[in-house]
């Protein structure tokens, strides 16, 4: 890992509510959301919306994100609702995107609200990097009216987890040599992309911190986790060579997104548009001899609520077996099992070039499996893409 480099994660405190309350605000409402018992629902004029958004308040009386508005009422009676402001949270969000696009060009917009930034290689700019940060959050508040976390790392990893620590309007750091005391003691479930249902597993196999999990037994953890085992461990040490990616340049990433005619929540159909939008993909990656390195599934639910799960490979590919495979990794481990309107893949660190790397705990692929792809390709070039497909990727009919 590159130890010289410095990653600022930029992360808004309870986002859709404090802008919100900015909004409100500044057309005069008397009271600041943010210190009542209140939420921002899907639709508050239906009793089963859902909470998109809660007050520190709120979160007191127990009501929980995604929670029916008629549960969250119970929990609280003088509960205050607060429809979505979809594109005023946008309009923030691009706000706080051009205020942190004057320290570096290289930021990444990781969702509406957080960034990354990449300042490696500006100490003869910014001398203090602590205190920049400061600066940053202090001039967001003042400017804006919300408050953000700020955490400073090696990598994108810690800087996440970094402002994943103490709330609201903080600043955190978690360099290579913090790891063992800010890090491991905390429970696996926090570690980012280590969901609820793999804790679980994790749990059953006595593993309970982080520290627990980065001295895990690989092979152990690999019959359980498969290929997800080798990522948890390095996360775990707080390994992460990821890079901060501008979304500048679209051709790094591309992708494909169907919306669905009605709501789905049913996993076998929602496996079907996986394996359809990754033989799509695969074959134009392969088509244009391109390999990509990170995979992510796109999610957007009956609320218009958008969000997504990544995974970077150990090896980039460009065939259509690990694309699938990953994107149902995905889809186990980043679906809120929430009805959607929207799902999708996309293909991020795209390069002509195909990365093998050698790893202590796998080996590298076959040839044959170059040669079956090509083969595979130049049959459905001339049957048809859905008439010739791998036994293993299709579920037989029951």
């Amino acid at each position: 890992m590159k130890s010289n480099r410095i990653i600022f994660h930029v992360d808004v405190n309870n986002a859709f509510l404090s802008w919100t309350a900015v909004k409100l605000l500044k057309e005069g409402y008397p009271i600041d959301i943010r210190k009542i018992p209140s939420i921002i629902a899907g639709d508050p004029t239906k009793r089963h919306g859902i909470v998109l958004a809660k007050s520190p308040i709120a979160k007191k009386y127990g009501i929980v994100t995604a929670e029916t508005i008629y549960e969250a009422q119970k929990k609280c009676r003088n509960l205050k609702m607060f429809p979505p402001e979809h594109a005023y949270y946008k309009e923030q969000s691009n706000l706080l995107y051009q205020y942190l696009s004057q320290y570096t060009p290289v930021i990444e917009r990781f969702s509406i609200d957080e960034c990354f930034l990449d300042l490696t290689g500006t100490s003869l700019l910014y001398d203090d990097y602590l205190k920049l940060a400061y600066k940053m959050k202090d001039e967001i508040k003042e400017r804006f009216g919300f408050t953000v976390n700020i955490g400073i790392a090696q990598n994108k990893l810690c800087a996440k987890m970094a402002s994943d620590f103490e709330k609201p309007d903080k600043v955190h750091t978690l360099f290579q040599d913090e790891i063992e005391q800010k890090m491991w003691p905390l429970p696996v479930v926090e570690l980012f992309m280590v969901g609820k249902s793999s804790a679980k597993e994790l749990k059953k196999m006595h593993i309970m911190t982080i520290g627990q999990l980065a001295k895990a037994n690989f092979a152990v953890l690999k019959k359980k986790f498969k290929s997800n085992a080798l990522y948890m461990i390095q996360a775990a040490n707080g390994i992460d060579d990821s890079i901060v990616e501008s979304r500048r340049s679209d051709s790094k990433c591309i992708s494909i997104s169907e919306t669905l005619p009605a709501d789905v929540d049913d996993k076998e159909k929602l496996e079907q548009i996986l394996f359809l939008q990754a033989e799509k993909l695969g074959r134009s990656l392969r088509r244009h001899q391109f390999y990509t390195k990170t995979i992510a599934v796109t999610f957007k639910n009956n609320q218009f609520i958008s969000y997504s799960h990544q995974k970077k490979l150990f090896n980039s590919t460009n065939k259509t077996v690990d694309i699938y495979q990953t994107a149902i990794e995905l889809l186990e481990q980043g679906w809120k099992k929430d009805a959607l309107r929207n799902i999708g893949i996309r293909l991020g660190d795209l390069s002509k070039i195909k990365e093998l790397q050698v790893s202590l705990f796998e080996t590298p692929k076959k040839e044959e499996e170059d040669k079956f792809q090509a083969t595979l390709d130049s049959l459905q070039d001339k049957f048809g893409s859905l008439t010739i497909q791998r036994a293993s990727l299709v579920k037989k009919d029951r």
